[in-house]
């Protein structure tokens, strides 16, 4: 029998290939693409390793010492498992357990010698081995109800350590893994039952256990249809694997048809970002034929902007993004105000030179009854983030979180310097990302009214338009966008909600957003209800890191222990069952007397890392100066890098530098976390509010521990944390003592 095969890459398999030298690497390259073009062909020795005739170890070629393990699906429809040395498949064949899950219909591969390896290389001699096994309670039966791999149950029903729970669930089967993190995080088995595994059990009656195609279809499984698709799977990481392997949790919300806006959160690391890329894609999928853009992606800077465009483009390629507007949310308020005032010549500052205007208006007026920080927040929180258009709304406006309550006498003061200051910029030519976001947000509200009447107007005619007004304006009017998709959604402010609300008709699948509250490193306090986008019972949590190891999650998790998160809807947040499977070393914790010194052990840190390309490695400070320091040192010590800016990276070479705020969006191998001292995480001026301004002094610290917990959390693998002099009060959780 001649002819081409199917061939599918099963995602435990994806994992392995990644690990293969080049040679082998290449060898599977071949062999994938000639055995789908005729798997019957003598190039390929095989030989059954089960009586059921399920299970093959094909060579790779015919000199080859590696074998690639075949599950048969159906006549030439093949699984690719595995890719193992044949030594390694002669002694162990009898310990390759495969099947369909009875619970959740999927195929699931088990190498038991591989998991009973792991387990046993946690194991401490100097630690007593525990009496009653973590999982007695539950027994088998309870355990295979709940969807874990049935192979695996004898190995885990002697698991007695939290180590050994977290080396097994990094090489188990998906669900099984996340069955086994959550009864190891402590939560209950109804719980772990109702959310962990109802929602992907398929009913009995549904299942066949001999239909191996239709389990192949419920399982984490991707058909190979040319070298660039595998490749692209191997070579590009996490976000080669996340274009084809999402979680089931993921492609749900993905696929999920919302009746208004939708919200998912979660930690760094657990696929926030892949999600909202994916849901891009199915909207556009699901779009009529066109050459307009009618999907708005957006974010919260340049650079991140920059990156959601090229994976938009590696995941969906050209045709999606043709019909989707990519652009960072301060540059569409941009494109909206020069829509209005194409020939305005203002100059845009940044936040520290408005609040350097703030303080010369005080000089100037010989004001001293105001803080010129209090109104430089009060100005942008209120004023602008709410886009209150005139002294009345101010009266009425609501100032939650802002601390200090003001009686309308002050409200009056305020306002009297706030359209001083506005005058004080509109005679220097000035404007900022924050006005420009107000004023985009007034225009699209008023144009959204327009729409509104119209349509009102149209119905009352049962559907006729209104030809005269419509030509008179010179365009019909209508909303810019049908679906909006926001990523780092904590980090845009209440006028930039305001804005996008306006862009999209309230309905079905108008705003999907996600984003984590514990990584706002931007004081933007909003909820969104009152700006018009209604989440609730359309919110949902991600709560595996796929990223970044259990040892640097724990540490940086604790570095925000003490603060309360909101969730972007009026209530709190919480990071509770965030969890990771991938394990490395401790992070590194450690002082110096002077920050000279520290830089030396910055330097030296960096070398010790000799076998991480230097492109993988980071270093993050507090300020511009320590950047700048850092980068002069790592020379001195022979180390290329690379200083980033407000624009990126001006060149990709050497260990990449920069301030905290920098590395927002970003991932390294190994990360340092360097100037870590008190004074300046948190910075010392902070402190000046503890008893003027009690809340704004809450608020501000936990903005320093989402900006330390950003930072640290951007590290994959290892993690080093370096202060001089008294460590930063947030390394206490860490066992770091600040006293003397």
């Amino acid at each position: 029998m001649t002819g081409g095969a199917t061939l599918r890459l099963f995602e435990k398999a994806e994992r392995e290939l990644q690990a293969l030298d080049t040679k082998t690497l290449e060898e599977v390259y071949r062999f994938q693409r000639d055995f789908r073009r005729n798997p019957h062909e003598g190039l390929f020795p095989r030989e059954a390793l089960r009586g059921d005739g399920r299970l093959w170890a094909v060579a790779l070629g015919p000199d080859s010492d590696h074998r690639a393990l075949l599950l048969r699906l159906a006549e030439d429809d093949w699984l690719l498992i595995s890719v193992k040395h044949r030594d390694e498949v002669r002694q162990h064949a009898d310990r390759l357990a495969y099947g369909i899950n009875r619970i959740t219909g999927a195929i699931e591969y088990v190498d038991l010698h591989k998991a009973e390896n792991e387990v046993r290389s946690t194991a401490d001699p100097a630690r007593p081995a525990a009496d009653v096994p973590f999982f007695a309670d539950l027994g088998g039966e309870k355990l295979a109800g709940l969807g874990v791999a049935e192979p695996l149950i004898p190995i885990v029903l002697k698991l007695t350590t939290e180590e050994e729970i977290r080396a097994l669930a990094e090489i188990a089967p998906r669900h099984t893994r996340e069955v086994l993190l959550r009864l190891c995080d402590g939560f209950p088995y109804e719980e772990v039952r109702d959310h962990v595994t109802e929602p992907v059990a398929v009913k009995p009656d549904a299942l066949d256990p001999e239909d191996w195609q239709s389990a192949a279809g419920r399982s984490q499984a991707v058909v190979i249809t040319d070298d660039e698709s595998l490749q692209s799977i191997i070579e590009e990481g996490d976000f080669g694997r996340w274009k084809v392997f999402l979680h089931p949790t993921q492609e749900k919300l993905v696929r999920r048809q919302y009746s208004g806006a939708a919200r998912v959160s979660g930690g760094p690391g657990t696929g926030k970002t892949i999600v909202a890329l994916h849901r891009v894609k199915h909207l556009v999928e699901r779009l009529g034929p066109g050459h307009n853009k009618p999907v708005l992606l957006t974010t919260f800077n340049k650079n991140l902007a920059a990156d959601l465009r090229a994976r938009l483009l590696s995941l969906g390629g050209p045709q999606t993004v043709a019909r989707v507007d990519i652009v960072h949310v301060d540059q569409l308020a941009t494109r909206v105000v020069r829509e209005s005032d194409p020939g305005s010549t203002k100059r845009r500052i940044e936040d520290a030179q408005a609040l350097r205007e703030w303080r010369a208006l005080l000089v100037e007026a010989g004001e001293h009854r105001w803080d010129a920080e209090f109104l430089c927040d009060e100005w942008n929180q209120v004023i602008l983030g709410q886009a209150v258009r005139s002294r009345s709304d101010y009266f009425q406006v609501r100032r939650a979180g802002r601390g200090r309550n003001l009686n309308r006498a002050e409200r009056a003061q305020v306002w009297q310097l706030a359209e001083r200051f506005t005058q004080r910029l509109e005679l220097k030519g000035l404007e900022t990302h924050r006005q420009v976001a107000e004023r985009a947000a007034r225009l699209e509200m008023d144009r959204k009214e327009k729409i509104d009447k119209r349509r009102r107007e149209r119905d009352e005619r049962g559907g006729l338009a209104n030809v005269h007004v419509e030509s008179g304006s010179g365009a019909f009017l209508r909303y810019r966008y049908r679906h909006i998709v926001v990523d780092e959604a904590q980090d845009l402010s209440a006028a930039h909600w305001k804005m996008l609300r306006a862009m999209v008709p309230i309905g079905p699948n108008d705003i999907f957003l996600v984003g984590d509250t514990h990584q706002r490193i931007y004081d933007n306090q909003v909820t969104l209800g009152s700006l018009g986008i209604n989440i609730r019972g359309r919110s949902s949590r991600l709560t595996l890191s796929y990223r970044t190891t259990w040892e640097i999650l724990r540490d940086a998790t604790r570095v925000l222990q003490g603060a309360q998160y909101d969730d972007l809807d009026g209530d709190t947040d919480s990071l509770e069952g965030y969890r990771s499977v991938l394990h490395g070393g401790r992070p590194v914790l450690r002082g110096a007397d002077s920050w000279d010194e520290e830089l030396d052990a910055i330097a030296g840190q960096v070398r010790s890392w000799d076998r991480i390309p230097r492109e993988s490695v980071a270093v993050c400070v507090p300020t511009n100066d320590m950047a700048s320091d850092v980068e002069r040192r790592l020379a001195r010590h022979g180390i290329p890098s690379t200083v980033m800016t407000r624009e990126g990276l001006p060149r990709n070479e050497g260990v990449h530098i920069g301030t905290m705020y920098r590395f927002k969006g970003l991932e390294y191998q190994a990360m340092i976390v360097a100037g870590v001292s008190e004074g300046l995480v948190p910075r010392a001026s902070i402190d000046s509010w503890e008893h003027t301004d009690p809340l704004r002094h809450r608020r501000e610290l936990q903005r320093a521990r989402s900006l330390l917990f950003v930072a640290a959390t951007r590290a994959r693998d290892a993690l080093a944390v370096f202060w001089h002099g008294e460590p930063s009060r947030f390394l206490a959780p860490l066992g770091v003592s600040n006293k003397p």
